[in-house]
């Protein structure tokens, strides 16, 4: 199958204990209601392997949303200024998967970083949250501008929680035509 060839394809993953490539292909963590943190460095193939999870929750007709960290904010933001911003959490809300790409990249303002803040406290054993990030924990402070904030994120995602860590070369350095 497609997804078999999607996550074989991704090297240099470091499994936490309970979780391995046949876990993610059942989807049972959305069941459970789990989160995911991709963490590690550039080009190692958290976004694929979060894209290939999101699809595969599609093709099983099991509601996802993949979002860039920055669109939430914008269209949580636009929401908010037509006087619809319950309906946009409540569509946001509905899918049982929900990936944040790219955690980090850039930095939240203190407005976009209190919007985020409401996607996780909303998600929090509601749905699943899959999250990609080259950011360890400790530098999510950055992130959201605070880090009282940033520990209110991260003590949701550690609680039904696993952290699944990408080392190695970036896919795309290594074939690059440069």
């Amino acid at each position: 199958m497609i997804y078999e060839t999607f996550l074989d394809q991704i090297q240099a993953v470091s499994w936490p204990d309970g979780l391995g490539r046949d876990d993610l292909l059942s989807l049972a963590f959305l069941e459970r209601r789990e989160d995911l943190a991709l963490m590690g460095d550039v080009g190692t193939g958290k976004t694929h392997m979060a894209s290939a999870l999101c699809q595969l929750a599609c093709d099983r007709r099991t509601g996802a949303r993949f979002f860039t960290a920055s669109s939430p904010v914008m269209r949580l933001r636009r929401a908010r200024d037509e006087g619809g911003l319950d309906r946009e959490a409540s569509q946001i809300g509905r899918a049982a998967l929900l990936v944040i790409d790219e955690l980090g990249f850039p930095p939240l303002d203190a407005d976009g970083a209190r919007l985020v803040f409401q996607v996780f406290a909303d998600a929090y054993e509601r749905q699943s949250v899959v999250i990609t990030t080259n950011l360890e924990f400790s530098r999510w402070g950055s992130v959201f501008g605070d880090d009282q904030m940033a520990a209110a994120v991260i003590d949701r995602i550690v609680h039904h929680g696993r952290l699944v860590q990408f080392k190695g070369e970036s896919y795309r350095v290594r074939h690059a035509l440069m």
